[in-house]
């Protein structure tokens, strides 16, 4: 499984394909500079995603790491290629077609009915954090 995490805010600019083409002016300098790396490397800036391994870097792993980058979280059980080995945890990928989530996460409450309208057929699972753990409010919340 594949997992990224993006701002609700960049999420309705983006759909429904994610680019960081489309987000380009809106980084800061550290971003910028991480970005002209990565064009020097790949020819492009590609989307990034975290990998889940199971023992190495759980679902646990993934969600804390992309939440920290967004407060809605996609899984994807396939990426399209070409694939980059960006870190040790993470892809890299052109672009990203969101008809391909296979689960969405996030902690807030208030995004449910967007996120339905957005994804009909996509399980949305609303999570809570409890001792540093997250925990599922409901199995999911578009049953």
């Amino acid at each position: 499984m594949f997992f990224h995490g993006i701002p609700l805010p960049y999420l309705r600019l983006q759909y429904p394909v994610l680019s960081p083409r489309q987000s380009a002016g809106k980084k800061t300098r550290e971003q910028l500079n991480d970005r002209t790396h990565l064009i020097e490397r790949f020819g492009l800036e590609p989307v990034h995603l975290l990998e889940y391994r199971r023992n190495d870097y759980t679902l646990q792993d993934c969600l804390e790491a992309c939440f920290r980058f967004g407060d809605v979280v996609f899984a994807f059980r396939h990426v399209p290629l070409p694939i980059w080995q960006l870190s040790r945890h993470e892809i890299g990928v052109p672009a990203l077609s969101l008809n391909r989530t296979r689960w969405i996460f996030t902690m807030r409450t208030e995004y449910r009915t967007e996120l339905q309208a957005m994804f009909p057929a996509v399980p949305i699972f609303l999570l809570c954090e409890q001792k540093g753990k997250f925990c599922s409010f409901s199995k999911r919340v578009n049953e």
